[in-house]
């Protein structure tokens, strides 16, 4: 656990302690949401979305956005869902255990819910794509405003912003991240400031602020108020991140920074483009960079390049945190995983991760080659997880929290109404570019859905031809088997079964060890296990023991030092007088099983380019023997 979470779930966090969690969470969380003024007044009003740009669409479209900010942000993420906190830790995978532990012994529902937080788990990859993509081209397009002769430049020098920011991901994020939050918060007071400077020159727009205006903006716009949706629900891109990254600095500083800085920031600003189009329609080509004389227009060009990087970097850290999760609670095979920080758990790196967001991003850019298109693209994915975010949330608030019935489902249902407009604002896109980041979401959640399976269905196959383990033992005492006077610990996921590296050693070494112990690891719904709760021991035989290690979904596995735990509860198990034995399972699909032959035939190529067990659980190289057998499923 990092530092900065350990502080916050320690206890109330000390003055200066909030000060510094505040900023770093004005960083780290707010960067997305944060450059969405870049493109989203003038995705509103593009041609397609058929809203005439005169000064009652400018202040009804303005004060949309506001009351968007203000439900959807404020109420729903800041004030509701920021309190589903699973021992400290937010974002999909951790509400679906909340949600999942909330409905008790319903399996059916139970697994209906699972499937549904890993979709909306899946939706994410799909924002870690289009965000990188969109929020570095905005920025880049600011040349084109100083100059038309660099437009032609633009693409090329996004591309070369994009490779470089995937490239010095393996070296970690904590440099780069100690000037995050003094970066942004720097981004948030341009934002304030340039649109009070244009507030002022056109009053009239702080009619934006009655929501009024807004009903009456969507009501004008008839069947095409879906197209105008879809511009506006850019604005709220990143409201994701709130609840993702609470287990990082906690509710109170997200909180704290959206209310006294972003929130006034971001209504300045949207409000300080509408003043600028009610007095300049043109602007209308890039109404953001139009705020800014043209003295200021290349440092203004440098800062929003520099917001859509550290935007563009949460996103990426989010998805190897994601990848983590999904892996230890079983929905992605195992990969490598860098720990970046040695002080700092939650920094990781994924490089399989990381050079495949890389290709994703470049298609993405290459595809759609402006940020107007991108928006296509961009909305469909995020509205989506909102929506399952709140259907999520009140199995929580009904089954978990038990408030009662008329306030759980009167809360969902107005939320889950406006969820659906947005939705269905976005879905009208589908053509433009939604349909991309959809198609990314599906064939991840086919592969996480049958990584799933497959291990079910091979534990399952495992345990049906196993050998039950305590007769077993029983019997071994009665042989006169060779000793090896040294520890083995045979790692299996069905501890009531003979491992069956355990059988390979006896069948081909005809030897057995001094103290035999068999090691499972069980990964719970829940973020952290303490120490204290590691380790669960039960003593089999004289020289048989059972250990099984429970970890969190954001621990890291680290079996030798949990091993080393034991002691104090009666088992030595010396680090220098141990082997580990693994089975190393090659999946043989068959006919007539539990999925289709080529569900089977993708688990068994997963499945075959899994990581190692031996780097995932922190073995030590030298001390590891692997065995392998051919399993049916």
């Amino acid at each position: 656990m990092s530092s900065i979470s350990s502080a916050t779930l320690s206890g109330r966090p000390t003055k200066q302690g909030l000060s510094a969690l505040t900023l770093g969470a004005i960083g780290v969380v707010y960067g997305d949401i944060g450059t969405s003024p870049l493109y989203t007044v003038q995705e509103i009003f593009r041609p397609e979305a058929g809203v005439a740009l005169n000064p009652l669409n400018v202040v009804g479209a303005i004060s949309a956005i506001i009351w968007a900010l203000m439900l959807v942000v404020t109420l729903k993420y800041v004030v509701l869902i920021l309190r589903a906190d699973n021992r400290g830790e937010g974002g999909s995978l951790a509400l679906t255990a909340l949600a999942v532990r909330a409905v008790g012994k319903h399996a059916g529902l139970r697994k209906f819910l699972l499937l549904l937080g890993v979709f909306g788990a899946t939706l994410f990859y799909g924002d870690s794509i289009i965000t990188p993509a969109i929020s570095v081209m905005g920025a880049i397009e600011g040349l084109e405003v100083i100059t038309p002769t660099l437009k032609p430049f633009v693409l090329p020098i996004s591309l070369a912003v994009l490779l470089g920011l995937f490239l010095i991901q393996r070296f970690g994020t904590h440099t780069v991240g100690k000037i995050f939050g003094p970066v942004i918060s720097l981004w948030f007071i341009v934002l304030a400031v340039i649109g009070l400077v244009h507030i002022e020159q056109q009053p009239q727009i702080l009619a934006a602020l009655n929501p009024l205006n807004a009903w009456h903006f969507l009501l004008a716009r008839g069947w095409q108020v879906f197209a105008a949706v879809g511009g506006i629900v850019l604005a709220l891109t990143g409201a994701e991140a709130l609840y993702a990254d609470m287990g990082h600095f906690g509710a109170k500083p997200i909180r704290l920074a959206w209310t006294a800085l972003v929130l006034p920031s971001l209504l300045l600003n949207y409000m300080g483009q509408g003043a600028l189009l009610i007095s300049d329609p043109g602007a209308i080509e890039n109404p953001f960079y139009r705020l800014f004389p043209s003295a200021l227009l290349l440092p203004a060009v440098i800062l929003a390049a520099l917001a859509a990087v550290i935007a563009s970097q949460a996103v990426i850290s989010g998805a190897f945190s994601m990848t983590k999760q999904a892996i230890q609670l079983g929905f992605l095979p195992r990969m490598t995983v860098r720990y970046t920080s040695a002080r700092e758990a939650g920094q990781i790196y994924l490089p399989a991760v990381n050079w495949a967001l890389l290709a994703g991003v470049i298609a993405a850019v290459l595809l759609f080659r402006s940020s107007s298109a991108l928006a296509g693209a961009y909305g469909i994915a995020v509205t989506l997880t909102m929506l399952i975010t709140t259907v999520l949330t009140f199995f929580v608030v009904r089954n978990g929290w038990h408030l009662p019935s008329p306030i759980a489902y009167g809360a969902t249902l107005a939320f889950l109404a406006l969820d659906m407009l947005l939705v269905s604002g976005c879905a009208i896109k589908f053509f433009d570019g939604g349909w991309f980041p959809l198609a990314m979401g599906l064939l991840l959640f086919i592969g996480m859905s049958t990584w799933a399976r497959g291990r079910e269905l091979l534990m399952a196959s495992i345990r049906r031809d196993g050998i039950e383990l305590a007769p077993f033992i029983e019997s071994l005492g009665q042989s006169g088997t060779n000793r090896a006077f040294r520890t083995a610990v045979y790692a299996v996921a069905h501890p009531e079964s003979v491992p069956q590296a355990l059988l390979h050693n006896l069948k081909h070494n005809q030897v057995l060890h001094e103290l035999n112990v068999i090691l499972t690891v069980v990964f719970e719904e829940l973020p952290w296990v303490a120490d204290s709760d590691r380790v669960e021991l039960t003593q089999l035989a004289d020289d048989f023991w059972r250990v099984t290690l429970h970890y969190g979904f954001m621990d890291q596995p680290d079996v030798p030092r949990a091993l080393s735990l034991c002691q104090a509860k009666g088992l030595r198990i010396p680090v220098f007088e141990t082997s580990y034995f693994l089975s190393r399972e090659t999946v043989v699909p068959s006919a007539n099983s539990g999925m289709a032959e080529w569900r089977e035939r993708l688990f068994a190529t997963m499945s075959r380019n899994a990581g190692g067990v031996a780097e995932f659980f922190c073995l030590p190289d030298n001390a590891v023997v692997e065995l392998g057998t051919r399993v049916q499923i």
